[in-house]
């Protein structure tokens, strides 16, 4: 009961999003402090040529990183991307696969999957489907893919070791997986914790050792932490769940402008979100038996 409240929490969250083109209610990114997307895209590791070549409107602000970039993707190959919102690192991916190859987005949010079906409309794009599903209970057979990427998306699954099995039924034997994602390097404090929006990107983040033996126990061999991104307190002044964090547990602001004109003691919960987490790139291979 409390995992079917988590998804419909993080579903509400991204069909909001989907609809309005906005995280949590403003330009910003759930992971950063930019005011627009592009400028997010290119904190996250999407280079600007990348942020160009893909429909307006699939970069909604909401990874953590660029598995795209360090997959290396090749012609002909079949990629799953878990969470693939309105679809940028698809058509990046589809890019690199080719005519030849394919690519498959999961999303659970039927608005998110509206959205990025007019995306791949828009682009032209042959070689890329959507397909609405959760990622723990994935809508494609067995043996499917060479390679699954995912971009700050298995943090909000209630249920990461089934995440993570269900990417090594989908995966080929010898396939690649390449996920980028939040992860804490210490507990989150009681503030952080109340005042997290659902669709925030430390909502359901776990211990950075337990994300790596949870891929492990899935079967994965060679788990190796390829990046790791930590966030900066000036990355984040203007992030909008930051003011929901604060304006929660901090009852005597009313009105909240910028984190920057808000007092000592709202900033320190802030710089304690940030200092507890980490954003990392992750890849790992299916063995061959």
């Amino acid at each position: 009961m409390e995992e079917e409240k988590i998804r419909k929490n993080v579903r509400e969250g991204y069909a909001k999003i989907a609809k309005e083109g906005l995280c949590c209610g403003s330009s910003s990114s759930c992971c950063g402090g930019s005011t627009t997307y592009e400028e997010v895209g290119e904190k996250m590791g999407y280079t600007e040529e990348e942020l160009k070549s893909i429909p307006k409107g699939s970069n909604l602000g909401l990874g953590c990183g660029n598995p795209v970039a360090l997959a290396s993707l090749k012609e002909g190959e079949t990629i799953i991307d878990l969470g693939s919102g309105g679809g940028v690192d698809c058509f990046l991916a589809a890019t690199k696969v080719g005519e030849n190859g394919k690519v498959i987005g999961v999303d659970m949010t039927p608005a998110m999957i509206d959205k990025a079906r007019e995306n791949a409309r828009k682009g032209n794009y042959k070689n890329v489907e959507f397909r609405l599903g959760e990622i723990e209970n994935l809508p494609v057979a067995d043996n499917t893919a060479d390679v699954i990427i995912s971009n700050c998306v298995i943090n909000l699954a209630p249920n990461k070791k089934r995440v993570f099995e269900e990417a090594f039924r989908a995966l080929r034997p010898g396939g690649r997986l390449m996920v980028s994602d939040i992860v804490l390097l210490k507990e989150l404090p009681d503030a952080v914790k109340k005042g997290a929006h659902p669709a925030s990107c430390i909502e359901g983040a776990i211990m950075k050792d337990k994300y790596i033996e949870t891929i492990k126990q899935a079967g994965f061999h060679n788990v190796k932490i390829v990046k790791e991104t930590h966030y900066f307190f000036g990355d984040i002044v203007n992030d909008p769940n930051a003011k929901v964090i604060v304006a929660d547990n901090k009852k005597n602001i009313q009105e909240l402008k910028r984190i920057s004109e808000l007092d000592k003691e709202a900033k320190e919960i802030v710089k304690e979100a940030l200092t507890a987490t980490i954003s990392i790139n992750v890849s790992a291979i299916k063995p061959l038996k």
